[in-house]
């Protein structure tokens, strides 16, 4: 396909001030991380249920507890992994979010039965979806930022893991797709799924093989543990390229083309951390064996 140009730039410009934002919440510091991925599982969660509604109407008469609810109840599961170094006062918000949901485990089946005006186990099936699609990828993204005082250490130098690997995982998901889009654009011609027509099997070959170098070179260079850096980009590009499809294929399902309309050029939260949400688990569980 032909590069579009005027879409290329809508697309730098929006990535531009989201970088901005992201990098600030990312690096200025723990409770920076914290207010950046609180408000990314709120806006994802926002997000999914305007697309389950599309895809299963009657999903729209699940009662205000309900809807809000279970976004809170995901939202203890990352106050629960976000450990004892989160702290407010002498409280943790590991010990918040373990009360929070236990409260919610109890409260939400109870209340659906009570008051709802129809028990829908269906209902209930779509929340608990969006618990471990959206609410346990960012708990273990907040695991992962607390591993602070554990180290991942290369030739002389040693870095905090929980400040590395999350900028690992998030910059190798951006040169894959920054690449696999440009490489499609340029030389794609053989279609890679159904579900997402434009992308191209040789833009995403060499999406994953250009983010795999770029990453491996930048850990050469900051003398980070190429094997680990390289296999944390691969997993982060291919994992996050499924990711990309689970999503397209539930707006395929509800007949959108966007998610959402915050970032011009890029969709709304879902459209922006689709590959994020399906690489996080996967690369979570490589660092728990091979890393940590």
């Amino acid at each position: 396909m032909a590069m579009n140009w005027q879409v290329f730039k809508t697309r730098a410009l929006t990535a531009i001030v989201f970088v901005a934002v992201m990098l600030a919440g990312l690096l200025w510091n723990e409770w920076s991380f914290f207010v950046l991925f609180s408000v990314i599982h709120w806006g994802c969660w926002i997000e999914y249920q305007k697309l389950v509604k599309r895809i299963d109407p009657s999903y729209a008469s699940i009662s205000s507890f309900h809807k809000y609810g279970v976004i809170l109840a995901g939202w203890a599961m990352m106050l629960y992994c976000a450990g004892d170094g989160y702290r407010i006062g002498n409280i943790s918000l590991h010990a918040i979010g373990l009360v929070t949901g236990l409260v919610f485990a109890f409260a939400l089946p109870i209340i659906e039965i009570l008051f709802s005006k129809q028990f829908n186990l269906k209902h209930i099936s779509y929340s608990a979806m969006g618990l471990l699609y959206i609410s346990l990828s960012w708990a273990l993204m907040m695991s992962i930022r607390s591993m602070d005082g554990l180290w991942i250490s290369g030739k002389g130098s040693h870095f905090e893991m929980g400040q590395i690997v999350p900028l690992v995982i998030i910059f190798s998901i951006w040169i894959n797709d920054t690449m696999a889009y440009i490489t499609g654009s340029l030389i794609g011609r053989t279609p890679f799924s159904k579900v997402s027509p434009k992308k191209t099997i040789e833009g995403n070959i060499g999406g994953a093989v250009l983010c795999v170098a770029a990453m491996g070179a930048l850990a050469y260079y900051m003398q980070l543990p190429v094997v680990h850096i390289c296999i944390i980009a691969a997993i982060a590009a291919i994992v996050g390229t499924a990711g990309d499809l689970l999503e397209s294929k539930l707006k395929r399902m509800a007949d959108v083309k966007d998610s959402g309309r915050i970032m011009p050029g890029h969709g709304g939260f879902l459209d922006r951390f689709d590959s994020l949400l399906l690489a996080t688990p996967v690369i979570w569980l490589y660092v728990m064996v091979a890393v940590k």
